[in-house]
């Protein structure tokens, strides 16, 4: 009897290690029957189409765009890694997307459409599956992480987006078209 005690706690043990769970958390509501290598999986957003979500340097915070509120298109949001404190830190115009903190926490960068139109641009023909749109109207800028003190990054005519920043928050490395083609620039 004891020696099947102790051999059902080494399966126990060798089925945890390997990433296994128990069948309480494959019960889990957001996670699939099949996954089997993420636990702890919390919702954090609500309400409108969610996405493209990154986190601050120090771990406390997360930037993404959303349609929340009522949006026609997409805003930059940030909150708690929590899911509380939400804000929008775009200025509330225009299609915005590609948001990312600078590492020292003291500005965030995305790209915007807002000067080209307050107004959202068309969406794109979906009829033939997912596409990205290359609205010309979209250029990089930076603000308090509040969004406040908003400044245009770049001005080239075309397409300016999907900016990344360096991790020693020195360079910033973004799509353009402005060559008439869609290359990956850095500054």
């Amino acid at each position: 009897m004891r020696i099947a005690l102790i051999a059902l706690i080494l399966i126990g043990a060798v089925v945890s290690s390997f990433g296994f769970a128990p069948r309480a958390a494959i019960d889990d509501p957001l996670r699939l029957p099949e996954e089997k290598h993420l636990r702890n999986i919390r919702q954090l957003s609500f309400g409108g189409e969610n996405a493209e979500a990154y986190f601050s340097a120090d771990g406390k915070k997360l930037i993404f765009q959303s349609t929340r509120d009522g949006r026609a298109c997409d805003q930059i949001y940030t909150m708690n890694i929590d899911g509380s404190d939400v804000r929008m830190v775009s200025t509330g115009k225009g299609r915005t997307t590609c948001s990312y903190f600078f590492p020292d926490g003291k500005r965030i960068t995305y790209s915007s459409t807002h000067l080209a139109s307050p107004n959202c641009p068309p969406k794109p023909d979906f009829s033939k599956g997912y596409v990205w749109a290359i609205y010309p109207g979209y250029d990089l800028f930076s603000a308090a992480p509040d969004g406040s003190d908003v400044k245009q990054i770049t001005n080239t005519p075309g397409y300016d987006a999907e900016a990344v920043i360096s991790p020693n928050g020195k360079k910033i490395t973004f799509t353009s078209m402005r060559d008439g083609d869609l290359d990956v620039y850095t500054m």
